[in-house]
């Protein structure tokens, strides 16, 4: 395979400041670095190239036509959901995302969610900056709920590396940890429950699993209404895993103790969402943050520079 024609990474700003791309220089190739991307750039700016770069850029049939040199997409994230898979398969064109690199940030930031909500974190911080704290009689404000983790029961919804590794962090608070079987998934493991049976039994269910036609919107009206009263649900996952509208309901009638997501059906939301023009004390929503700690950025880079190595020794 020639060396000699491009290499195109078209949207370096998703990798966030402070990363390095040494991993790719090192490779000794053409590198062509864009911060973004849009639609009509993607052909003239790939025209010459061999293989491409891209976090979410989508790269389609329409695009992969126009594109005969192109023998690499290397996919700067788990999901391949942007890349159009079928049409690459086609035309021998390799895709290749990169697994694992982020399950320490993910899984700490699932934690965090977790703490925050049972410690009711956000409604305590807002009395405390609203005065509410300086009128009280009493020397503390104990209007929200405070909840031990130690005993309770976390449910995980998905137990690859991510699920696994935030078991790992609940279990040293002293939670309990149960697994649910995934829908779709061909995982049939004698120690999963089935998901419904879980959600009764658990005081904090926490998302982990990938959105397919199997999972989305898996909790549901339904499903939500069999977790136990008061308890909280979180997803760092994937968003369109979850009834939003049907989730701020069950928070406005108090059946939820509370929600932590990390994601939203779409990013960015240009068109709002209702989990964002609803306040609520118990419901916090971060911007698809959880995996972007610099270790794991930088893991990613590395990672998909060693990956692109290995394919020009095949």
């Amino acid at each position: 395979m020639s060396t000699k024609k491009n290499v195109v990474l078209l949207d370096r700003a998703t990798l966030g400041d402070g990363v390095s791309l040494e991993a790719f220089h090192q490779l000794s190739l053409p590198l062509e670095i864009y911060d973004q991307s849009q639609p009509e750039d993607i052909v003239e700016r790939c025209r010459d190239a061999v293989a491409i770069f891209t976090n979410k850029v989508v790269i389609d049939e329409s695009i992969l036509s126009s594109l005969p040199d192109l023998r690499y997409i290397g996919v700067l994230a788990t999901g391949t959901n942007n890349i159009d898979l079928a049409a690459c398969d086609l035309r021998g064109i390799k895709v290749q995302n990169v697994e694992s690199y982020s399950t320490a940030s993910v899984a700490q930031h699932t934690m965090a969610l977790i703490l925050s909500l049972a410690g009711s974190v956000p409604a305590y911080t807002q009395d405390a900056i609203n005065g509410n704290w300086e009128k009280s009689d009493r020397f503390c404000l104990l209007n929200h709920p405070i909840i031990e983790l130690e005993g309770k029961t976390l449910l995980i919804v998905g137990y690859g590396d991510l699920g696994k590794a935030t078991a790992r962090l609940a279990e040293a608070f002293g939670m309990n940890v149960l697994k649910a079987k995934v829908p779709g998934s061909p995982t049939t493991s004698e120690d999963r429950l089935e998901l419904d049976e879980g959600l009764k039994q658990s005081d904090v269910v926490s998302l982990h699993c990938p959105l397919s036609e199997s999972t989305a919107n898996l909790m549901d009206q339904r499903r939500l209404s069999l977790m136990k009263s008061g308890a909280i649900l979180i997803n760092t996952a994937r968003g369109g895993l979850v009834d939003e509208s049907a989730l701020v309901s069950a928070l406005e009638a108090g059946r939820l103790g509370g929600a932590g997501f990390d994601v939203l059906t779409e990013e960015p939301p240009r068109h709002g969402n209702i989990l964002l023009s609803t306040s609520l004390p118990n419901l916090m929503v971060t911007p698809h943050c959880a995996w972007g700690s610099l270790e794991s950025r930088q893991r990613l880079v590395n990672l998909a520079a060693e990956h692109y190595k290995r394919f020009l020794q095949e």
